[in-house]
């Protein structure tokens, strides 16, 4: 539009603003409500120039402001859009042209009209104003960077207008100052007036705020922390009254409320939840207490009490999953199996307590996953080890600072419903101090006739555990408290046979860690006579931990090549083997070695499963005195002390000097002698290491034994049978000694292990030099060897360096 056409003095329709002002040069949108005003807009708009008057009113209050209620100074604004808006609001996109002032109120129904005279002025540029205008800039600089309420892109802006007015009025249109200080301004005639007037509202806006930093640094260095928090609180309770909102607390209140009422807790636990929600409702914010007692809340509403899982009663489904995730297993998976038949006939039945017994390595903590995933139930699992505070199961009074449930809570807590698989992991490495036993704690646990009324210290009020299938494992059953073991159904896992081990790192172990090294299975091959040679050669454990440790370090040297740029796949045989893992560790067969006096092989169980021990004995000149070396417990002192009483019995019928032990000393050593070594199955194979060190006979070397001894030469039985003839296996033992009575134990040995191996029974020493000293005869003069010799002669005449059978 030509501005220049426009008249000075004109009756143009009057638009009274509310709160705020328009300066020249501003675009603005403004909502209008009032009737008079949307006819005065809409009587702009009909306009050929769309010219309007605007001017603010003295108080924003007044919905129908007289003359006297408006300013006479006000701006001339040019409508350029009008939108309505839904109730009947209209708003309208303005323009600031020039200042304008109030002659005469020509008409004030049906709508304000005024005689408005503009107020030009040319800008001019004098030393003054152009002194004044730097100074403004630099003031409105400091002023934005300490209110920190002006944009970046405003002060940008402003540095880029040449005319003082212009600037001014810019200034003053993004300042957040009261309407009287805006119309101090858009009043100041001329400009000289107008930037002093700026100046003097910028600087005082300034004054206040470096006085308003001031008194915040000072307060914030005085002020100690609940005062502090006290100050923040009684702000923000301040800030929701005026809101209108609900106080926090009882806010807070009424969720916890409504949270009892939704959740249909059992009757004792909502009685006890609403009688602490009362107690929090009366008690101050700022007590210690409060935070007690809604921590306390809490925890009792976020336990599952009556949320349950839907058990999957679909036993061929179940099977597909175990057998899908772990090979063997079978009497672990049949007993699963058992509990879920008895789910789907008797809804009601208890969740057993299953312990899984066997070296580390065999699977057990993924088995415990595995039945969880089978069942369609949440999965928890804590770790035992090393846990010596009773409270760590049953939790704290609330009476102490930083008061906690126990483990067992917490548990149940992270699962969200009542019956999930929950694994104790490690149970046999519980220990015990001045706070208490957590193994009697976990009586009541683990008992299925006492854990549906389960008692936390802090929580106070009976659990139900009943529903809760509990798995604990364990690397040895005899560390175990005897009245826990009592309370839990005993699963042994003894370790995989190499057939078993083939299969768990073909199936699960080789997928597994070509993904975590990022290869395909056309990237690397491994033959199956080198994952054989890798057991036997490299690895020799119960379970296939270490197994895994090698497979993934021959993936690691594979990702390598490839990265190299090696095309094609690489492929793993018994050929190449060395190149990825170096010289093998262990001699496969290591005890198909030649036959050696005075060295019997005895077995053992360990926590990592069935084990070869080696009993050494060597003939020294002496008084008769027997020495028990190796770590040697109490019994196993006893058993090899019946074993020389026998001999000495016996020493006539076995052909060895009847003074024997007048004129020599013996000692007995079990090697790995940091190795603490306690229990009466190794009396047989200390009793032959001394037979073959006296009579200077060889003991076969592929054969090991196991069995106690009696004072009269029986042999009685003993435990772990399947762990020692599984470890018998894995060292290349051909036969395997054992007491008689055990025969009934070798049915738990693995088939394909019992058609390799050849199972001696005996049931008295004679069997065992029988079938141990091949050139031994009882009863018989032994000629020129009747004389026993010291070790250092009978090592002149075998080698120390063996011949290995390939």
């Amino acid at each position: 539009m030509d501005r220049t056409r426009r008249s000075k003095n004109q009756e143009l329709p009057l638009l009274p603003l509310r709160g705020m002002l328009v300066f020249p040069h501003m675009l603005i949108h403004l909502d209008v409500g009032r009737e008079k005003s949307i006819r005065a807009v809409e009587e702009a708009m009909n306009r050929p120039d769309r010219l309007l008057m605007a001017a603010a009113q003295k108080d924003f209050k007044i919905d129908d402001p007289a003359p006297d209620d408006i300013y006479r100074i006000g701006c001339l604004v040019e409508v350029k859009q009008l939108m309505k808006l839904p109730g009947g609001t209209v708003r309208v996109l303005v323009e600031g042209l020039v200042r304008g002032r109030i002659s005469e109120f020509a008409a004030v129904e049906p709508v304000l009209r005024v005689v408005a005279e503009e107020i030009s002025q040319p800008e001019r540029k004098t030393p003054e104003i152009e002194a004044l205008t730097r100074t403004l800039v630099q003031q409105f600089e400091s002023y934005a960077r300490m209110s920190k309420r002006v944009p970046l892109e405003t002060i940008a802006s402003i540095t880029g207008i040449d005319e003082p007015g212009r600037l001014a009025d810019t200034i003053a249109g993004q300042m957040g100052l009261k309407l009287e200080d805006k119309q101090a301004v858009l009043e100041a005639f001329p400009i000289e007036l107008r930037l002093e007037t700026l100046l003097e509202i910028i600087g005082r806006e300034v004054e206040i705020l470096e006085l308003e930093r001031k008194i915040n640094v000072r307060v914030r260095k005085q002020m100690e922390k609940t005062q502090r928090e006290y100050y923040l609180r009684e702000q923000m309770k301040a800030i929701s009254k005026e809101l209108g909102d609900r106080d926090d607390r009882q806010a807070e209140v009424d969720e916890f409320r409504e949270k009892v009422k939704n959740l249909n807790l059992p009757k004792e636990v909502e009685e006890k939840a609403n009688r602490e929600i009362d107690r929090l409702e009366k008690m101050p914010p700022a007590v210690a207490e409060a935070v007690v007692v809604r921590n306390y809340i809490e925890w009792l509403l976020a336990l599952p009490w009556t949320q349950e899982t839907e058990d999957r009663i679909d036993i061929k489904e179940s099977q597909r999953i175990l057998d899908e995730d772990h090979y063997g297993l079978e009497k672990v998976k049949e007993r699963i199996l058992e509990y879920l038949a008895i789910r789907k006939l008797a809804q009601t039945m208890r969740g057993p307590i299953l312990c899984l017994v066997g070296p580390p390595g065999v699977g057990k903590t993924s088995l415990a996953k595995s039945i969880a995933r089978a069942l369609g139930r949440k999965f928890v699992r804590i770790s035992l080890g090393g846990v010596r505070d009773e409270a760590e199961i049953r939790g704290h009074r609330r009476t102490y600072v930083g008061a906690m449930p126990g483990r067992i809570i917490q548990g149940m807590r992270s699962a969200g419903s009542k019956n999930p698989v929950f694994l104790m992991d490690e149970i046999d490495k519980l220990a015990a101090d001045y706070r208490g036993d957590p193994a009697a704690a976990l009586l009541e646990v683990l008992d299925p006739e006492q854990n549906n009324t389960f008692s936390d210290h802090y929580i106070e009020v009976p659990y139900d555990l009943s529903h809760v299938l509990f798995i604990t494992t364990a690397n040895n059953q005899y560390n175990i408290p005897r009245p826990l073991l009592d309370r839990m159904e005993l699963i042994s896992i003894p370790g995989y046979t190499e057939e078993e081990k083939v299969e768990i790192a073909t199936r699960h172990i080789m997928p597994k860690v070509l993904q975590e090294h990022g290869l395909k299975p056309e990237n690397l091959e491994i033959s199956e006579n080198a994952i054989r040679t890798v057991i036997r050669e490299y690895t020799r454990e119960a379970g296939v931990r270490n197994l895994q440790r090698e497979l993934a370090t021959i993936c690691r040297k594979a990702a390598r090549e490839i990265v190299e740029g090696h095309e094609g796949t690489l492929r793993v045989n018994t050929q190449n083997l060395q190149s990825y893992l170096g010289i093998p560790r262990y001699r496969f067969g290591a005890a198909e070695k030649r036959d050696e006096i005075g060295v019997a092989m005895g077995l053992a169980v360990t926590d990592f499963g069935g084990d070869v021990m080696p009993v050494e004995v060597t003939v020294m000149k002496g008084k008769g005195n027997l020495l028990l070396t190796g770590k040697l417990g109490e019994v196993m002192r006893e058993s090899a002390q019946a074993g020389f009483s026998y001999i000495r019995s016996r020493a006539a019928e076995l052909g060895i000097p009847e003074d024997f032990h007048e004129r020599y000393d013996l000692h007995v050593h079990i090697p790995e002698g940091s190795t603490p070594k306690e229990g009466p199955s190794a009396g047989i194979a200390m009793t032959l290491a001394i037979i073959s060190a006296l009579a200077r006979r060889p003991v076969r070397g592929d054969v090991a034994m196991t069995g106690e001894i009696t004072l009269r030469g029986r042999v009685l039985p003993i435990g772990g049978v399947k762990e020692k003839v599984l470890g018998a296996h894995r060292a290349g033992i051909n036969t395997v000694i054992l007491p008689a009575d055990n025969k009934k134990d070798l049915e738990e040995v693995p088939a394909p292990v019992r058609r390799k191996m050849n199972i001696i029974l005996v049931d008295h020493m004679d069997q065992v030099i029988e079938a141990a000293l091949p050139e031994f005869a009882l009863g018989e003069e032994q000629g020129e060897h009747s004389e026993p010799l010291p070790v250092e002669r009978v090592a002149l005449e075998h080698p120390a360096t063996p011949q290995v059978q390939q």
